[in-house]
């Protein structure tokens, strides 16, 4: 166990970027790349410098915060950069008290009631941790209480893998643009960002971390997390990469209504043919959706509708939906050599793409639509979808079909759909 702290020359970097001039410092880049941990560094070092001041960590959800932060690195940065330092936590409100009358708050944003237990106090630091799970809105909210007068000069820090090019906090931080009129801020000399890789930190990672774990990485999520670069986006694109990672969850609720297997088969086995999008979806009683998993491959005829009977037999799906254009009666005989029973039903397009994918894009876009852990091929298609593109995302037709099916009910064994 490491017992002693030595700032990696980022972090040394960090630490002048988050005591300078600049009174909104964001830190951004990829994963494990000590970005949370300098942050909570300077946050203790600022409330230890000025007695009686408060502070606030903050996230979009409160648990997140007490997880990572409370639990994980407090503990660590108190250890290693401050090891006589003795703190009190009060885990009823969620503030730790420093032996010098100074409190450092934690707490979420996801929630009016949330937002409102911390700010209803004044702040000599604010700390908006992963913040492209943050509203820009909520942002401009909690800044309204950065108003504690002390020795301190006051400072928000912000810190992030780096979302899209459409994010508040790449107008903000980078291109010196005001998110809610797109003009040039007033000030841009107090706003500063600093980018930090886990290349800078690998003396604190464990062996294998970045060679294999981050190297093996979709090349959109490699992007994010091991070159720690804000993702370019298309402007015509249905779904938001930040939308899908705000509202995503670990693990479905129990007891799921109805839940569906959606199928975009491809016809021919071929190296060059298409993948066969296989995506499972449920939906609670509470009107959510979620996207339970993506078992999409390129396959044989046989070696795809086996795939989907395991899937269905898995997830103790209500039914399998599929496309029919293509291959006709050829896709539910495949399926029906694997299990003779399975519940399968039939879609026909006879609308465009877009068509059919923007009322589920809305659905997203009000924040009801959850995929159950990281499922980055799908989204890498559902956010590189352009209404018009030539290419045929096939798992994102997947998802758009047992969507469709869960929104109507699909029932008999044929559905036209929209």
């Amino acid at each position: 166990m490491k017992t002693k702290f030595d700032k990696t020359p980022d972090q040394k970097r960090a630490v002048t970027l988050l005591g300078g001039q600049a009174r909104n410092i964001l830190l951004y880049g990829g994963s494990r790349s000590g970005k949370t941990f300098i942050t909570v560094y300077a946050v203790l070092y600022r409330a230890l410098n000025a007695p009686g001041s408060r502070h606030a960590v903050l996230r979009f959800r409160a648990n997140a915060v007490r997880q990572s932060v409370v639990n994980d690195t407090l503990p660590q940065v108190a250890r290693l950069c401050f090891p006589c330092l003795r703190y009190k936590l009060n885990r009823t409100d969620m503030f730790i008290l420093l032996p010098n009358g100074s409190e450092v708050w934690f707490g979420g944003l996801d929630t009016p009631e949330r937002a409102e237990k911390i700010l209803g106090r004044e702040f000599a630091t604010l700390y908006f941790n992963e913040c492209s799970e943050i509203s820009y809105d909520a942002v401009l909210l909690a800044l309204t209480r950065l108003a504690q007068r002390t020795r301190l000069r006051t400072r928000a820090y912000f810190d992030c893998n780096p979302p899209g090019t459409r994010h508040w906090t790449y107008k903000l931080f980078v291109q010196k643009l005001d998110p809610a009129s797109n003009r040039q801020i007033r000030n841009p000399k107090l706003y500063a960002a600093m980018q930090m890789n886990p290349a800078g930190n690998a003396a604190n990672l464990p062996p294998g971390y970045i060679g294999e774990t981050l190297a093996s990485l979709s090349f959109r999520q490699k992007r994010r997390f091991l070159d720690g670069q804000f993702q370019l986006e298309n402007e015509g694109a249905l779904w938001d990469a930040e939308l899908i990672e705000r509202f995503r969850v670990d693990a479905a609720p129990p007891g799921l209504e109805r839940i569906v297997v959606g199928v975009d088969p491809a016809v021919t086995s071929g190296s060059g043919s298409d993948t066969t999008g296989i995506v499972i979806c449920g939906r609670a009683a509470d009107g959510h959706y979620y996207v339970l998993a993506d078992r999409s491959r390129k396959a044989t005829p046989l070696g795809w509708a086996t795939a989907v009977c395991a899937a269905f037999d898995e997830f103790e799906a209500d039914a399998v939906v599929g496309e029919c254009n293509n291959g006709g009666d050829l896709i539910e005989m495949a399926l029906r050599s694997v299990n003779a029973d399975l519940p399968f039903r039939k879609v026909t397009a006879t609308r465009g793409k877009f068509l059919r994918a923007e009322p589920v894009a809305a659905i997203y876009e009000r924040g009801l639509a959850h995929h159950v852990g990281v499922l980055s091929e799908l989204e890498e298609e559902m956010c590189g979808y352009v209404p018009g593109a030539e290419d045929s995302p096939d798992r994102m037709d997947a998802l758009v079909w047992a969507f469709h099916a869960l929104l109507q009910n699909v029932g008999g064994d044929r559905c036209i759909l929209a």
